[in-house]
């Protein structure tokens, strides 16, 4: 914490950057600095005219993080804060919420963009998101990310740094908070404006689209801790819990003929494989291209007229149907679904349903391709077993060293979302390697990795050691693929191939 600042010098930054993005125009100026120091009860505020260079290197800057760092450490010297992420937080929220525009001037710039070109209004928004600090962009740029070639093309890899460990103070707090039930999730929409607690994060930089998608209001934001390019969520108003349903499929439709530059995919609806909130019915977004995306069909099915449908070359079991007609299509994606509810194949471990629980369901994503609409259907099962308690379609034991959470919309596309433990696990076997060690036997913290470890040193035993830390990447890549293996309801195999055939064949 570097508690050597000069606060009126920042809050001179602060208020120029506002200005040089948009947030705040040259007329609101002083209403800006005013609402700054009372936030932080000052008494004072002495305006500094910034050179050209500083006014350009403020208008160069994407994120205003490093001018609320300074803030923040002035903050807790001065004891207005706890030196703590979430009293942080919360103070950073506040301030950047005195900067951004009302809610009804947002949708009404957005709106008014969106008449001219949706892409633009897409591109205003997010920008407006990052200025505002809501997407915390600075902090998703300390993700590791690479890429790792695969069978099934090329997959995303990320190691998330982005969101700062909980302190225990802030844990104690949380605790001990009073619970209001408002708003009941992260989701709802009453989150926009919220001031926050140590149990839920401020979001007075928050802004909502509201949308109307088949006669129903929805909502759009970005996340804030984007793990690709746009990622949005596209939110109910209601606190209902996630159905995937024909109105599933009619909203993401709906949405990407709205905004045909963009995807829009659901979760699964059930758990073990579904996403972290089932609560709030949510889909997620963005403008990005998954590696599902460009996997090829490699084989066709004759399913219904006006529709093209195959399987694709994918390590999850996902059925692509396409068609320009968009009724069309969610009339044979509705026909997939109500199938696949209630289809039982045993010889694969399929159930569509046990003691009365269903197991069955599917984790839709649409994108638009040239003149079609094009819908990816990915099967989904949640059975457990005593060989696998977590799931029988979920990543099994042997890969929990790297991922063991719930393989959700994100993953099922390819991309994967690793724990932060993971960064100083390479790196601990890097070293490891290149001081010739055949096994983890001397770290108990890597323990989990042992085994793997082992049969790493006995495939790469000559590798030179700066290429080490290169080939452990490349092999959680190729892990990675194994736990989009697992969670694939027929494996590829023949057997497992057949067995798809047969499920598409009954659709007839």
């Amino acid at each position: 914490m570097n508690t050597n600042v000069d606060i009126n010098h920042e809050l001179n930054r602060l208020t120029g950057f506002a200005l040089a993005h948009e947030l705040v125009d040259e007329a609101d100026y002083f209403w800006a600095a005013n609402s700054l120091i009372g936030t932080l009860e000052l008494h004072s505020f002495q305006p500094e005219e910034p050179g050209a260079e500083e006014r350009e290197g403020l208008k160069g800057m994407t994120s205003p993080e490093p001018i609320l760092e300074r803030i923040l450490d002035w903050a807790a010297g001065q004891g207005l804060i706890e030196d703590t992420a979430a009293d942080r937080d919360l103070l950073d929220t506040k301030l950047m919420g005195l900067f951004t525009p009302r809610p009804s001037e947002v949708s009404a710039r957005f709106q008014e963009l969106e008449a001219g070109s949706p892409q633009k209004a897409t591109d205003w928004f997010y920008s407006l998101g990052i200025a505002s600090n809501y997407i915390r962009s600075a902090r998703t740029a300390r993700n590791i990310c690479w890429k790792t070639a695969t069978e099934f093309g090329e997959l995303d890899i990320t190691i998330n740094l982005s969101k700062p460990e909980k302190d225990p103070r802030d844990i104690a707090r949380a605790r001990t908070a009073p619970s209001s039930g408002y708003p009941k999730c992260l989701l709802c929409r009453e989150n926009e404006g919220y001031f926050g607690h140590a149990g839920h994060p401020a979001r007075q930089n928050l802004r909502l689209i509201p949308l109307a998608l088949r006669g129903r209001t929805w909502y759009l934001q970005y996340s804030p801790y984007s793990y690709y390019n746009e990622h949005c969520i596209v939110l109910g108003q209601d606190h209902v819990p996630m159905r995937i349903s024909r109105e599933t499929f009619e909203n993401l439709l709906g949405f990407i003929d709205r905004f045909p530059h963009y995807f829009l995919g659901s979760n699964a609806d059930l758990p073990i494989v579904g996403g972290s909130i089932l609560s709030h019915d949510h889909y997620q977004g963005g403008r990005y291209v998954f590696a599902m995306e460009r996997a090829p069909v490699e084989k066709e099915y004759a399913l219904a007229p006006g529709v093209r449908a195959g399987r694709v070359k994918w390590p999850m079991s996902a059925l692509r149907l396409k068609s320009p007609d968009a009724e069309t299509l969610i009339n044979s994606a509705c026909r997939v679904l109500e199938a696949w509810r209630g289809w039982t194949d045993s010889s694969v471990d399929v159930l569509a349903e046990s003691g009365g629980e269903p197991h069955n369901t599917v984790t839709p994503i649409a994108r638009r391709r040239g003149a079609d609409y094009e819908l990816d259907l990915v099967l989904r099962n949640n059975r457990t077993s005593e060989e696998h308690p977590l799931g029988i379609f979920h990543p099994h034991a042997e890969v929990h060293h790297i991922k063991k959470e719930n393989i959700g919309l994100i993953e099922v596309m390819g991309l994967a979302v690793l724990p932060p433990r993971l960064k100083g696990a390479l790196e601990a076997m890097a070293q490891a390697w290149t001081r010739g060690e055949d096994s983890l036997s001397a770290h108990p913290e890597l323990e989990a990795h042992d085994l793997w470890y082992r049969a790493l040193r006995q495939r790469h035993g000559g590798i030179a050691p700066e290429a080490v830390p290169e080939m452990l990447r490349r092999e959680v890549g190729q892990v990675f693929a194994q736990v989009l293996s697992d969670s694939g309801v027929y494996k590829r195999t023949p057997e497992g191939l057949a067995a798809f055939d047969r499920f598409v064949m009954s659709l007839k």
